[in-house]
């Protein structure tokens, strides 16, 4: 098995690299079969982004502060750990943003498509899924998409629903709801397609943020999963990411 070491910029991950490198060798990207990640979530979601349609495995371990996409760190027997880890395949959400110049700007999203109000006014959203119109206006700071890959991430923390792995789920969350104020979101199956427009874009300017990729002063956006898009993260058996979303949902 060849392992290509991939390290963020942070101390720990640093030491770690040059550590396992020695251990275990550390040949070119091009060349491995699996790429060994070091760092933190972030790092980890950079890297699947990198990764994504090459059909390399991306193993993480934890060098950053809270890992929930990473295994634990540890150097005896990676090539046993890798070789007992189980396969997640990831497709990605595709957003396609209308900003107001008129320009589409398009990006994929591992954990989630959000808006976010870009002034002190509150945005107004008009929610459409599958060309259907749901809301005809949502006033809020913002809205999202997520996967069930990033059901713990952001969305969690909107108090949006956990989603197992396998669930053929999207999580459609509100950010501090102002009306319709009993709305707190809604699940979608994978394959629905949802479209935001901006109202009084000028006087309420709303971003978009694909993961990282941020577009500025949006008029639409629309999302919808990608089919041709994948990316491949390995977990340990012993600690599946399954696994790690149900014990999230018992966390207190």
């Amino acid at each position: 098995m060849k392992i290509a070491f991939q390290a963020s910029s942070a101390d720990h991950a640093q030491e770690a690299i040059k550590h396992l490198a020695a251990l275990y060798g550390n040949v070119a990207l091009d060349d491995a079969d699996v790429i060994v990640a070091l760092g933190g979530d972030g790092f980890m979601l950079q890297m699947l982004h990198d990764e994504m349609n090459t059909g390399r495995l991306v193993y993480g371990m934890n060098r950053g502060t809270i890992g929930f996409l990473m295994n634990d760190y540890d150097d005896k027997d990676l090539l046993g750990r890798i070789d007992a880890a189980v396969e997640n395949i990831i497709h990605p959400l595709e957003m396609k943003a209308t900003n107001a110049y008129g320009d589409e700007l398009t990006a994929l999203a591992i954990n989630e498509v959000s808006l976010l109000r870009q002034s002190y006014q509150a945005a107004k959203i008009k929610v459409y899924v599958d060309d259907k119109p749901r809301l005809e206006e949502l006033i809020c700071d913002g809205v999202m998409v997520a996967t069930p890959a990033g059901s713990t991430a952001y969305n969690l923390s909107a108090h949006g629903p956990i989603l197992p792995l396998d669930a053929r789920l999207l999580a459609m969350t509100p950010v501090s709801p102002f009306r319709p104020r009993r709305w707190r979101g809604a699940l979608l199956p994978d394959n629905a397609h949802v479209k935001f427009e901006i109202s009084e874009p000028d006087k309420r300017p709303v971003n978009a943020v694909a993961d990282h990729l941020e577009v500025k002063t949006v008029t639409s956006v629309e999302i919808c999963q990608s089919e041709n898009n994948t990316t491949r993260i390995l977990t340990d058996s012993s600690h599946s990411w399954n696994d790690r979303i149900l014990a999230e949902q018992f966390a207190y």
